[in-house]
């Protein structure tokens, strides 16, 4: 299974350079030329040697679409994401495994690991973490520094693009993995006395992740008084109308794409605008 989505923004992500392509050449689908990509061999497996047993998933992500080629598909299931967990903490952070999920087949219970698409895509595609020319808002510059901003994200590779543009600001960023650890980080804070917009300047969440999605987060924090006007973005790659009211719905602030430094950048200066 392969976690994806669509894009949502105008711009498309800046790529500094490709590296590696691990491609099996290109596919012409509906007049659109796609390159293909091995899967198997990006996550560290051996490539099938029977093409006729090969299948091609065509994915949009972030305004690029590419072809992901694996080997036979045995179903096509549509899966809840309550019903998905993040993997176990033992298999560490340098695999391709961003969560789990039991999927029930004929009365046999079948576990499913889902793969981390930002990983793989992040290790053929260097994106460029630059901020533009004239983004940056002299007069909110000195404010950014040393202030702290929380991001929720099931993808290691997503923390470690926020982290390195946030970074440059002076902004530090913690991180939590999925929407329960960063609900219950915010609780604590709460029962401790300690008031959220103290803590950090703003949350940075994923849409779709194990456990609880950005979406119910989202509503969650919205439904405590104690941290209700927390700035919330949500930094996704989904795409269509159905996210858009999702947004409105549940009371987020922003929603801005992923991997674009300048967009990260600009909902920072719009929480320090609000603020003032």
């Amino acid at each position: 299974m392969v976690k994806d989505g669509d894009h949502t923004s105008e711009a498309a992500p800046r790529l500094a350079h490709t590296r590696g392509w691990l491609s099996s050449g290109i596919a012409h689908i509906r007049g659109v030329s796609v390159p293909v990509i091995d899967l198997r061999t990006s996550i560290g497996m051996r490539p099938a040697n029977d093409l006729r047993e090969r299948n091609l998933i065509i994915t949009e992500y972030n305004r690029s679409i590419q072809g992901f080629l694996v080997g036979q598909v045995d179903n096509i299931v549509n899966v809840s994401w309550t019903h998905i967990q993040p993997p176990p903490s033992s298999t560490g952070r340098s695999n391709y495994l961003t969560a789990i999920a039991k999927i029930e087949d004929k009365g046999v219970a079948n576990l499913v690991e889902i793969i981390d698409v930002e990983k793989v895509l992040a290790e053929i595609v260097t994106y460029d973490v630059s901020i533009s020319q004239g983004v940056l808002d002299d007069a909110l510059v000195p404010l950014m520094s040393g202030t702290k901003v929380l991001v929720v994200d099931d993808s290691a590779t997503a923390h470690s693009q926020v982290k390195a543009t946030l970074s440059q600001l002076g902004i530090e960023v913690i991180s939590c993995s999925n929407g329960q650890e960063a609900l219950s980080l915010l609780q604590a804070w709460c029962d401790a006395g300690k008031c959220v917009t103290d803590e950090i300047l703003l949350m940075i969440t994923d849409a779709e992740m194990p456990e609880m999605d950005g979406y119910r987060l989202t509503k969650e924090v919205r439904s405590d008084a104690r941290m209700a006007n927390l700035f919330i973005t949500l930094n996704t790659s989904l795409t269509g109308s159905f996210n858009d009211e999702m947004v409105k719905k549940v009371g987020c602030d922003l929603l801005i794409s992923k991997f674009q430094p300048d967009l990260l950048v600009q909902a920072v200066q719009e929480r320090l605008r609000r603020g003032k």
